[in-house]
């Protein structure tokens, strides 16, 4: 599908769905362009410590290390032996390390939100536009005289939904309610 062109994708697809890639794209790309550059630094160290190459690096790094600080390396003489400074080395990488993976963590719990806000919103205008639906063609059933089997939710269905309130019952009967 990657060699077809834009018509020919947009017909598989669909307009709708292509435009709503489209603005998805654009969305990210904006999102990428504002992060600062200690954001980008951050996650440009992430990506490259989550990677083969960053471990195959410490690999012979590493191995390099402790084998000619052991006295296996012909003409190479021990600078650690007792391995105290490797062992200082690999801690404040360790450090280092885990504060740039919280870092990236952050900022895609952050993505996580406006997503979950996002689909949030979408499923609460979903279900507005659902429940006028019910209302408009049970109206219209009783306009035409249609008769319909008796559904006793009818009526609750054709009732808006308090985000509020569902949030309140389903805290009490956790009893996860916030506390920060």
């Amino acid at each position: 599908m990657r060699n077809r062109n834009k018509g020919e994708r947009r017909n598989i697809l669909g307009p709708v769905l292509e435009q709503n890639i489209e603005a998805l794209m654009k969305r990210r790309e904006k999102e990428a362009a504002e992060a600062s550059l200690q954001e980008r630094i951050a996650e440009a160290i992430t990506s490259f410590t989550g990677s083969m190459p960053f471990v195959y690096l410490h690999l012979a790094f590493f191995g390099f290390w402790i084998i000619a600080n052991l006295g296996r390396i012909p003409g190479v003489s021990p600078w650690d032996p007792s391995m105290v400074v490797l062992a200082m080395i690999a801690s404040v990488e360790a450090i280092f390390l885990s504060t740039f993976v919280l870092i990236s963590q952050n900022r895609m719990a952050a993505a996580d939100d406006k997503r979950a806000d996002l689909n949030l919103q979408i499923s609460l205008l979903d279900e507005h536009e659902t429940t006028r639906l019910i209302a408009m063609m049970s109206a219209i059933a009783d306009k035409l005289g249609v008769e319909t089997e008796a559904d006793p939710e009818l009526d609750e269905l054709k009732k808006d939904v308090a985000p509020e309130a569902v949030l309140d019952e389903i805290e009490e009967h956790t009893g996860s309610g916030s506390s920060r």
